[in-house]
């Protein structure tokens, strides 16, 4: 069993390709799926705006196994996976589509046993 929250915080609009922001998602949920040991999963995204930077934070949480401290700093590497049938494109493209394709950041700020936090900022155009 996995429980899924989603708050939606106060944000102005932000142009984004809606395919590509939600295959995103797909793809850390699907990463959590395969982490989870816990009986009851939980995955949390959560959004707001930081009006200093003009940017939408998205903050993504699960309480998955998490990812080992040893492979923390290639999970963004094409190839780098753990998983036995994985080619290791997830979050390569993940990062791709985030920073290159939306000139946004995801940056993984915690992983543990007790869990993962990812947070991926957009930029708000100014009108």
């Amino acid at each position: 069993r996995v429980k899924i929250i989603v708050n939606h915080g106060e944000i102005p609009q932000v142009t984004v390709n809606q395919e590509l922001l939600q295959w995103v998602l797909e793809n850390l949920i699907r990463n959590s799926l395969d982490a989870m040991d816990k009986p009851i999963g939980v995955i949390e995204v959560k959004s707001g705006y930081e009006q200093k930077k003009n940017q939408i934070i998205i903050e993504y949480y699960d309480n998955g196994k998490g990812i080992l401290r040893g492979n923390q700093k290639k999970i963004f590497q094409p190839g780098m996976t753990t998983k036995k049938h994985g080619w290791g494109m997830g979050l390569a493209l993940v990062k791709r589509i985030v920073e290159e394709y939306h000139k946004g950041k995801i940056k993984l700020v915690n992983s543990n046993s007790q869990g993962t936090q990812f947070n991926i900022s957009l930029p708000v155009e100014r009108n």
